[in-house]
């Protein structure tokens, strides 16, 4: 350990990555819920949801993890050139 911070290099704080975890989990619930609860409602008389509603949210809610999970999936491959592209840079300049 090193007193004035030139020794070890430390990742992110484990509490903040779960605090941002969680708020991104969050705001994907809120935004599923609004999303498909605007998609699939369709009347305020009943009390409880009906079948077609049910079903409507149900595919909503698939449809909306699905893509959520693409994205996630591309973002990782941007992530993973941008480090290698990074990396590269690096190396050719500790080349000169």
């Amino acid at each position: 350990m090193s007193w004035f911070g030139g020794g070890e290099q430390q990742g992110p704080d484990p509490l903040f990555v779960a605090k941002t975890e969680i708020e991104m989990y969050n705001d994907l619930f809120v935004k599923i819920g609004a999303t498909c609860f605007d998609k699939c409602r369709s009347r305020f008389k009943e009390p409880d949801l009906n079948i077609g509603e049910q079903s409507c949210i149900d595919r909503c809610t698939s449809k909306y993890m699905e893509a959520q999970e693409r994205i996630g999936e591309v973002m990782q491959r941007i992530n993973q050139q941008q480090q290698q592209q990074q990396q590269a840079m690096q190396g050719i300049q500790q080349g000169k």
